[in-house]
């Protein structure tokens, strides 16, 4: 037979050849991978529409915002919105009574029937507003403040329902409001931090809770103290040095940033050298102007006074919020103060609700007070709140049991609309069921008071775009002027 004058052809692999030789190139996938991840550690852009750089230089709101700053008063535990600032009627009417509809999954032990409120609410001021016995100094100002009754969030846990409360994520460790705050807006002063927490809980999560996670660390929370810490001592350590002049640190500082900046050059952007500059700097800048803002000697007797400074039961926490309103005044953007960890009642609601609400009411309504007749209150956020609220039903004879399903934080200044209750829980207390308002749409709502768009500001990291609320929250601007 003629040749059909083909050609064949042998392969120039075989399979195990081919394997073989690009395995190599397998590992080079792997390895890319691995470093896209790091990529936005590195050299992550400070997002799309802020713009700017990895400092806490003053950077400009998105829209025009209605405030400037911050101050979140933290209720550690979690205090209960049916003693406080969530009245009900029912409640005491049918104390004792099962519960007419089923329970939610509760977090520790068999809660039992009805538990009314051993406080009784009044009304107060133009609104009307009804609040609990417990806080008659702060109802004093409830023309001043939105009552959100109707927050929500998905953990029952003290951690995971922190980690949601301050960075948006009850599972993962992602950056703190505070942080994204800083990140978005810089500080004001740049002399101080922009992000400053007082006395920070040692518990549940600890520094989760105020750390920058992804983002540089440069926005992360400075602390001052801890939950250990009395609040006079509360201070940002190693701020003098008395053994080097200003004039020779400023000589030293120069030349490691030389050396740093070399670094740099040579090994391209890398976010946490820069951030350990800027951390460098910061550090210099602060013996400036921090040991004159820590310093409450300078305030009047009359302001320690307002403040409770001179009880022993209201000093430590009239310490705290005195800080935070010269920390407010002095351009800090984002200041917490922590009543940690006390709200905790599933037993003894009668004696601990009481003692906690003795040593903050008077400093809260001393905060506001203060604030206003400095005309910052109209540009300063108030937000009041713990990791969520209470059972109306009993936890042995004096307790309740953990309640995310809704509870109530309240918002005062800064754009909020005053002597307003917003949102609603059930009959008794129980379920958040009119206007809900979860930890997400809290978020949203505080970045738009602050002219932040929460879908805008985003920060890449591990190949995706991230921001505080996640791909949730809605701004609730029926709380806003």
């Amino acid at each position: 037979m003629a040749s059909c004058g083909c050609y064949r052809f042998s392969p120039v692999f075989s399979r195990r050849d081919m394997l073989r030789q690009s395995a190599v190139g397998f590992g080079w996938l792997a390895a890319a991978d691995l470093l896209s991840t790091q990529r936005p550690a590195a050299a992550a852009p400070a997002g799309p529409t802020i713009g700017g750089t990895h400092s806490l230089q003053t950077r400009a709101s998105q829209f025009s915002p209605r405030a400037k700053r911050v101050i979140f008063l933290f209720m550690h535990g979690g205090p209960s919105q049916v003693d406080t600032f969530d009245y009900k009627p029912l409640l005491t009417r049918d104390h004792g009574k099962p519960l007419p509809f089923p329970k939610p999954r509760v977090f520790s032990s068999k809660t039992g029937n009805l538990l009314k409120s051993p406080w009784k609410f009044r009304q107060y001021g133009q609104s009307g507003a009804w609040v609990s016995d417990l806080f008659p100094q702060v109802a004093q100002h409830v023309d001043d403040m939105c009552i959100i009754n109707s927050i929500y969030g998905s953990n029952s846990r003290h951690g995971g329902a922190l980690l949601e409360l301050h960075t948006g994520s009850d599972t993962f460790v992602r950056p703190s409001m505070g942080s994204w705050v800083n990140y978005g807006l810089g500080t004001e002063n740049q002399n101080l931090p922009g992000y400053v927490t007082i006395c920070p809980s040692l518990t549940h999560g600890a520094e989760n809770n105020w750390s920058s996670a992804f983002l540089p660390a440069v926005y992360q929370g400075t602390p001052l103290g801890n939950a250990a810490t009395e609040a006079a001592n509360a201070r940002i350590p190693f701020i003098n040095n008395p053994d080097t002049p200003l004039n020779l640190q400023r000589m030293e500082l120069d030349l490691l940033q030389k050396m740093n900046h070399q670094q740099l050059e040579q090994v391209g952007p890398d976010s946490d050298l820069e951030s350990r500059i800027e951390s460098f700097e910061l550090a210099f800048r602060l013996q400036k102007e921090a040991p004159e803002v820590q310093d409450i000697e300078r305030e009047t007797k009359e302001t320690q006074e307002l403040y409770g400074i001179d009880d022993p039961m209201t000093r430590d926490f009239g310490i705290q919020c005195l800080m935070a309103r010269r920390f407010s005044e002095a351009g800090v953007r984002f200041v917490q103060v922590s009543h940690s960890y006390k709200w905790d009642q599933h037993a003894d609601l009668r004696k601990s609700h009481s003692n906690n609400a003795k040593e903050v009411d008077q400093p809260i309504a001393a905060l506001l007070t203060d604030l206003k007749q400095r005309g910052l209150l109209q540009d300063t956020l108030v937000l009041w709140g713990g990791e969520f609220g209470r059972t109306p039903v009993a936890q042995g004879n004096d307790g309740r049991d953990h309640n995310p399903e809704g509870f109530t934080m309240w918002l005062a200044g800064g754009g909020v609309r005053g002597g307003m209750r917003y949102g609603a829980t059930d009959d008794y207390g129980y379920f958040s069921v009119m206007d809900k308002v979860h930890f997400h749409d809290l978020h949203a709502t505080m970045l738009h008071l602050l002219g932040l768009d929460h879908t805008r500001l985003t920060y890449e990291y591990g190949g995706r775009e991230f921001r505080l609320t996640d791909v949730h929250g809605r701004v609730v601007h029926e709380i806003i002027t």
